[in-house]
């Protein structure tokens, strides 16, 4: 089973299966434990409890038995691609200005290692944090999005207009066609099983990554039923705990307050 963690405090909004937008680590928490016997094909069923948590930050490790705290963040906003540019575009202006804010909405954990995906959106959005820290920043191939060997990159808030079907395909929370899902979860998970391997007692890792990456560790985790259930914006921060049992806890998804005024979908058109 799998442990969810979910903030009791109204004001912040909240995704599908009691997973936090904005969650900051260190707020009352409701804690959501998966049940293991909900039926085959049938929702997951979650079973409810309270807690007071600091389920991320400095204070991550003593309390809960946590071992390795992951920190996920999405790259920023990067440029377009054309057709036959490939699908590895450099960060937008706006994208840099959302990456320039990390180090210091991160200067709260004690991050001692910095990862990234070998795509240059997600190493320059590492770039800062790892400059701030006097880090270097270490390339996992298997950490690169679905779209790494496509011939272009479209931002997905440019997608519906241009190709509503393929948008239609990703909200039902699948991948591109043309895309091997087995085999990138299969990729993702090797990544993930060898980073909490090599960890050190106490680490907290900054894994600088995409959407789909992350999406694939949540789906492994929690065990969601589509692969791409959670919308997981620029620049924002995933919290994914391990115990010293080796057991994978989530402690937050999708933490935007840094970049709140700079995302896409809350700028004007």
């Amino acid at each position: 089973m799998s442990l969810i963690t979910r903030c009791t405090n109204p004001s912040l909004a909240t995704t599908g299966g009691g997973i936090v937008n904005g969650y900051n680590g260190f707020l009352p928490i409701a804690v959501f434990t998966r049940l293991k016997n909900s039926a085959a094909g049938a929702p997951a069923g979650f079973e409810r409890r309270e807690r007071v948590a600091h389920g991320a930050g400095e204070c991550a490790h003593g309390p809960y038995g946590v071992t390795v705290q992951l920190l996920l963040v999405r790259h920023a906003l990067p440029l377009r691609s054309e057709h036959g540019q490939g699908s590895d575009p450099p960060l937008s202006d706006d994208g840099l200005r959302q990456a320039a804010r990390l180090p210091d909405a991160l200067a709260r954990f004690p991050i001692t290692r910095v990862v990234s995906s070998p795509q240059v959106r997600a190493a320059q959005t590492a770039a800062p944090v790892a400059e701030a820290l006097g880090l270097s920043v270490q390339i996992d191939e298997r950490l690169a999005e679905y779209d790494r060997d496509m011939a272009h990159y479209i931002p997905i808030e440019q997608i519906a207009a241009e190709n509503p079907a393929e948008l239609a395909r990703l909200m039902a929370g699948h991948l591109p066609s043309a895309v091997d899902e087995a085999a990138f979860l299969q990729r993702v998970g090797d990544a993930l099983d060898d980073l909490l391997a090599s960890a050190a007692h106490e680490e907290t890792v900054a894994v600088f990554s995409h959407g789909g990456v992350i999406n694939a560790v949540l789906h492994r985790v929690l065990g969601t039923e589509r692969l791409l259930s959670f919308h997981v914006d620029y620049a924002s921060v995933t919290t994914v705990l391990s115990s010293r049992t080796g057991r994978l806890a989530v402690a937050g998804v999708n933490a935007t307050e840094h970049v709140w005024d700079l995302l896409p979908r809350h700028r004007p058109s």
